[in-house]
């Protein structure tokens, strides 16, 4: 499929995504927020794609929502353009995130507004140095979208989720990194290169335990119920065992080989 705001490459089992309005530092528009969406559908669906990595062309990762683009439409919400956007946007992404194949973050640059919002529920996020971020939701007199109220919280906890949202402040890489909000800042040099080989270590391992790992993540990081959380876990560990990966990687272990994942499902 061919894109017109976004390019693919897939290097070594990583598809790499990039945003690619390098003019506008690659603000988000519904065009690109439904390209991305059917990009990562496309590559969930390829048994050669092991992970993804969403990244930026150019000086920024994305800037946030185009303000032309984007808000001038849902001022007028009878437009012809507003309802072609609405019809082509990302649709429900953070179920898109939590149901994908491993999912990695490359911030080359700032990551503003919904440029944040739609990595956080993401599994990892690198930096590169002098990469800046900011919820500046209420800088623009509006509230955090894609369940950022929610991941941001449990990246940074209740204080200074707070104070990123309530202040709509922009810090650097190195902070973020110390509060929790990214898991890694590298040189810009060996970002793209660092992402893919934290996406690969997560992708090349069985599929059908990366899924309910997510799925186990998903519903019990906000659980108080122990009890709920263990039922979830027994129940996924109980379809692990049936599965041809698991038992793929007890005879490879029994035989001393490299396991062959791939092979496994395809014979099943």
């Amino acid at each position: 499929m061919s894109y017109e705001t976004i390019l693919t490459e897939v290097i070594d089992g990583v598809l790499v995504l990039t945003m690619h309005r390098p003019e506008r530092l690659n603000a988000w528009t519904h065009q690109m927020g439904g390209e991305l969406r059917a990009a990562i559908e496309e590559a969930n669906d390829n048994d050669d794609v092991n992970a993804i990595v969403l990244t930026g062309a150019g000086r920024g990762f994305c800037a946030g929502a185009d303000i032309e683009a984007v808000f001038k439409a849902q001022a007028d919400e009878s437009s012809e353009s507003s309802a072609r956007g609405r019809n082509e946007g990302p649709g429900d992404w953070v179920g898109l995130m939590r149901a994908s194949k491993p999912l990695v973050a490359a911030i080359n640059g700032p990551a503003i507004g919904v440029g944040l919002t739609q990595i956080l529920p993401m599994d990892y996020l690198v930096a590169a140095e002098g990469a800046k971020l900011s919820m500046r939701f209420v800088k623009m007199g509006i509230t955090p979208e894609l369940a950022s109220s929610h991941y941001l919280f449990a990246r940074v906890g209740f204080g200074q989720a707070s104070e990123l949202m309530l202040s709509g402040k922009t810090i650097p890489a190195d902070e973020a990194l110390a509060l929790g909000l990214v898991d890694k800042v590298v040189s810009a040099e060996s970002l793209v290169e660092s992402a893919c080989a934290v996406a690969r270590s997560m992708g090349e391992n069985p599929r059908s335990a990366i899924a309910q790992i997510k799925q186990l993540i998903t519903a019990n990081a906000a659980e108080t119920d122990m009890q709920a959380v263990q039922k979830r876990e027994m129940q996924a560990l109980n379809e692990a065992y049936q599965s041809p990966e698991h038992k793929e990687a007890i005879a490879a272990f029994l035989e001393k080989r490299a396991p062959d994942f791939k092979a496994a499902r395809q014979q099943a």
